[in-house]
C-alpha cells in the first residue's frame, strides 16, 4: 500500500521548508507513521544538528530524518536523508514500509547523502560527516551552491509527476534498493525457517500419536486375551462341578478305565488327588483282553 503524504501535507511541507530555506535556525526534522497506518506525520525538529537529531531516533519505529550540515571540505550546506528502521520493528512492517522509500525521497528531495540505518552505529555523526566529505566534488562553486540552496523551491503536493535524476541520485537509489532487497530476503528466509520448523513439529506429533495408538491397541488386545482365558477357566470349573468325573471303584470290575482325571487316578493308586479346579477329560471304559 502506498504511503500517504496528503493527510498531514501542510505540516509536513512546513517542517521540510524550515530546514531547506534557511529562514529559521531549524536544521533537522523527523517524520514517522501514525500508528500502524501508512499516514506520515511530523515527529519533531530542532536546531542542534546531527547530534541532537540522532538522539530522537526511536528503535521501535520507522522514521525519516532530514538534516542540514556544513560540508567540512567546502563549507557548503549539504542535506542528509536518513531512512531509519529501528531494530524493534516487526519484519512484516519492514516489508510494507520498504515500498515507501522512493516516495519519501521524492518528497524530501535535495539530499546529497542518503543513509539506510538500523542501529545507533549507523548514525554516528562522525561517520555521517565523513560520507558528506567523500561525496564532495573537487570543482564545487561555493557561491553557486549557496545561491541554489537559498533559492530552493518549496515542495508541492506529491503526485504522479517524476523528475529526471542525476547519476549520484541513481547510485543512492541503488543503495536503497539493495538495502530493502536484503531486508525482504531476510524476511523470506525467516518465513521459510518457520514453515520448516512447523512441519517438523507436526511430523513429531503425528509420530507420537501413532506410537500411542499402537500401544493402546496392544494393551486392549492383551486385556481381551486375559479376559477370554479367565472366562474359559471359569467355564471348565463349572463344567466339572455339574458333571463330576467317575472313580475306578464306581465302575464294573471287568473294565479298566483310562482317564486323565486326577481324582479317578488317585482312587486306584491310593495317592491323594492333586487339587485341580478342572478335569481335563472324562474316563472312557476299555474291556480287558480275554473277558
Amino acid at each position: 500500500m502506498a504511503v500517504n503524504l496528503s493527510k498531514n501535507g501542510p505540516a509536513l511541507t512546513d517542517a521540510y521548508n524550515d530546514v531547506v530555506n534557511g529562514r529559521t535556525a531549524t536544521n533537522w526534522v523527523l517524520f514517522t507513521y501514525e500508528g500502524n497506518s501508512n499516514d506520515i506525520r511530523f515527529a519533531g525538529k530542532g536546531d542542534g544538528g546531527l547530534e541532537e537529531m540522532v538522539e530522537e531516533l526511536n528503535s521501535g519505529r520507522i522514521m525519516y530524518a532530514f538534516c542540514k550540515v556544513l560540508d567540512p571540505s567546502s563549507g557548503v550546506p549539504k542535506f542528509v536523508l536518513i531512512n531509519w528502521t529501528g531494530e524493534g520493528v516487526k519484519d512484516v512492517r519492514k516489508g510494507v514500509c520498504a515500498n515507501h522509500v522512493h516516495s519519501m525521497a521524492n518528497f524530501l528531495r535535495g539530499a546529497h547523502v542518503t543513509i539506510n540505518a538500523r542501529s545507533d552505529d549507523d548514525v554516528e555523526p562522525a561517520a555521517i560527516m565523513e560520507k558528506v566529505a567523500k561525496g564532495s566534488g573537487v570543482n564545487y562553486n561555493i557561491h553557486k551552491e549557496s545561491k541554489q540552496n537559498n533559492n530552493c523551491d518549496p515542495p508541492g503536493r506529491v503526485g504522479a509527476v517524476y523528475k529526471k535524476v542525476s547519476a549520484s541520485d541513481e547510485i543512492q537509489s541503488t543503495d536503497r534498493d539493495n538495502f530493502w532487497a536484503k531486508a525482504e530476503q531476510d524476511e523470506k528466509t525467516r518465513r521459510q525457517e518457520e514453515r520448516r520448523k512447523a512441519h517438523e513439529e507436526r511430523q513429531r506429533l503425528e509420530k507420537e500419536r501413532n506410537e500411542w495408538d499402537a500401544r493402546e491397541a496392544d494393551e486392549r488386545e492383551r486385556s481381551r486375551r486375559e479376559k477370554e482365558k479367565e472366562i474359559d477357566q471359569q467355564r471348565r470349573v463349572i463344567s466339572c462341578k455339574e458333571n463330576p468325573c467317575p472313580t475306578i471303584h464306581q465302575l464294573p470290575t471287568n473294565l479298566i478305565y483310562k482317564t486323565s482325571c486326577p481324582a479317578a487316578a488317585a482312587s486306584v493308586s491310593h495317592v491323594p488327588a492333586p487339587v485341580s479346579p478342572v478335569c481335563e477329560t472324562t474316563a472312557f471304559p476299555v474291556e480287558k483282553e480275554g473277558e
